[in-house]
C-alpha cells in the first residue's frame, strides 16, 4: 500500500494524527525508553511481569519517537496498536519480525494486565527484554538519520 494511502487511511479512521516534527519530544522518549530497558532488566529476577511490561514500554515509548520525529502522533482509539502498525511502516519489510514481536508483546501485555491468572515465566520476559534491546536500538539509528541534528548521545 503506498504511503499517502496507508497514512491516510489511519488518519480517516481517526486513529492518527499529523503532528509538527518534534525531535525534542522524541529525545526525550527515546530517553525514556532506555531508562524502561534498564529497569526491565533490573526487575527480571523480581517480577517477571514488571520486566515485560517495561521492555515493552520501551517499544512503545521509542516507537513513538519515530512517530514524532516523522511527523505524526496516535491519535485516540487504539494508540498502542497505532504505534505497532505505523512503526512497522516506517521501518518497513526489513524488520517485521521484529515489528511482529512488538505487536506479540502489545498483545500479551494487554491480556496479564487484565487476565491476571495468565501465566508469565522467566524466559518470556528474557525474550522480551531481548526483542525490546534490538527494537530500541533500531529506533535509536532510524532517528539518527531522520534528525542528525538532534544530539543523541546514546549507546550505538
Amino acid at each position: 500500500m503506498p504511503s499517502d494511502d496507508f497514512l491516510r487511511k489511519l488518519t480517516e479512521g481517526g486513529f492518527l494524527k499529523e503532528h509538527p516534527k518534534d525531535a525534542p519530544q522524541a529525545k526525550k522518549l527515546l530517553m525514556r525508553s532506555l531508562r524502561d530497558l534498564k529497569t526491565a532488566k533490573a526487575n527480571l529476577e523480581i517480577d517477571e511481569e514488571a520486566a515485560y511490561t517495561f521492555a515493552y514500554l520501551a517499544m512503545l515509548r521509542s516507537g513513538r519517537a519515530l512517530m514524532f520525529l516523522k511527523g505524526y502522533r496516535p491519535a485516540d482509539g487504539r494508540q498502542h496498536k497505532t504505534v505497532v502498525e505505523v512503526v512497522g511502516f516506517f521501518l518497513g519489510e526489513t524488520y517485521e519480525d521484529l515489528v511482529y514481536k512488538f505487536e506479540q508483546m502489545r498483545r500479551k501485555r494487554n491480556q496479564f494486565t487484565y487476565e491476571p491468572d495468565l501465566p508469565l515465566g522467566l524466559k518470556e520476559a528474557q525474550d522480551a527484554l531481548k526483542t525490546a534491546q534490538e527494537f530500541v536500538q533500531r529506533i535509536l539509528a532510524h532517528a539518527r538519520k531522520e534528525s542528525p541534528q538532534l544530539e543523541l548521545d546514546f549507546p550505538a
